[in-house]
């Protein structure tokens, strides 16, 4: 039932717990604000956070399967910076997804974790054909004895979620996406050799290929900061695209950090946090045109980190 990964746990409890269950794709202000409630009826009680891996629709309908706004380690990551104590990774399946809600509270909730409290996001849905909501686990907790908060996403006209923080990057509206997560959308990869152009120009990138699966903003130049492993934040001009001046194929993420070309991060996993989008991807024709864009890239990216 549970997937084994670091930071996550597998066991089930015997001791009271207080539960928040939810996809937390992003972990968001929405999600922070249902964590945030929960710890605080939890009173003395530990906090535990349910996510699913895969995301349910990849299993029941993959053709409308979301983009994936975090890893899943970076997930982990976040639900415990946002406060609880025990991260939980349901190993969604088939057969999990013919559960009935009422299967799902008693197999999940009572079986394995001992709830003793329930909280989540109003629009929480569960159980076959997400045929289970937040009327049902309250009569469910009225049966077995478990308390149930339903909270709005907050967000104000338009409630904070995971869907609203995709469109926005799909639209490159980074700062809007960022006004939702609490922090910048970041792209987290292994920095590998890409043409050496960058150097040779004077402006050498770590190159991140993009995954398809995750949330990647159009092309174009990006102002943001390279996070390095051991927390190091590096301001950085950002490619997103194949490099069509150069004819190229492979879309990539390609990251100059200011006034540094000494780093090597070949290897290295990165996160690349994306502030404020800068222009489109244009093709030039000759070197000359290009650098002399990009030292305007860089003169632009310092005014949007304010540094």
């Amino acid at each position: 039932m549970w997937r084994d990964f670091p930071g996550a746990s597998t066991a089930p409890r015997t001791d009271p717990a207080a539960v928040t269950v939810g996809n937390f794709d992003g972990v968001h202000r929405g999600h922070q604000h249902v964590i945030a409630r929960t710890r605080e009826l939890a009173g003395s009680l530990p906090v535990i956070a349910i996510t699913f891996e895969p995301h349910p629709l990849a299993v029941v309908a993959p053709d409308r399967a979301p983009k994936r706004l975090t890893t899943m380690r970076r997930r982990v990551e976040l639900l415990h910076a946002a406060g609880v104590d025990e991260v939980r990774i349901l190993d969604f399946t088939r057969e999990m997804a013919a559960w009935s809600p009422q299967e799902f509270v008693d197999r999940v909730l009572l079986d394995q974790l001992h709830t003793h409290l329930v909280a989540v996001g109003d629009n929480f849905r569960f159980g076959r054909r997400a045929s289970g909501d937040t009327t049902f686990l309250r009569e469910a907790g009225e049966r077995a004895g478990f308390a149930v908060d339903g909270l709005g996403l907050d967000g104000g006209t338009e409630p904070f979620s995971s869907t609203l923080v995709r469109r926005y990057i799909a639209e490159g509206r980074l700062r809007e996406a960022a006004e939702v997560l609490g922090r910048p959308h970041e792209i987290s990869g292994v920095v590998r050799k890409g043409d050496q152009r960058g150097r040779e120009l004077g402006y050498p990138t770590a190159n991140v290929p993009v995954d398809e699966a995750y949330a990647v903003p159009p092309d174009g130049v990006y102002a943001g900061w390279v996070v390095r492993a051991h927390g190091e934040r590096l301001p950085a001009a950002i490619s997103v695209g194949t490099n069509p001046t150069f004819d190229g194929v492979e879309r990539r993420v390609e990251s100059y950090v200011l006034d540094r070309t000494d780093l090597d991060l070949y290897g290295e996993e990165i996160r690349v946090e994306l502030v404020d989008r800068l222009r489109g991807m244009v093709r030039y024709d000759g070197i000359e045109p290009l650098i002399a864009q990009m030292a305007d890239d860089v003169v632009r990216t310092r005014a949007a980190l304010g540094i």
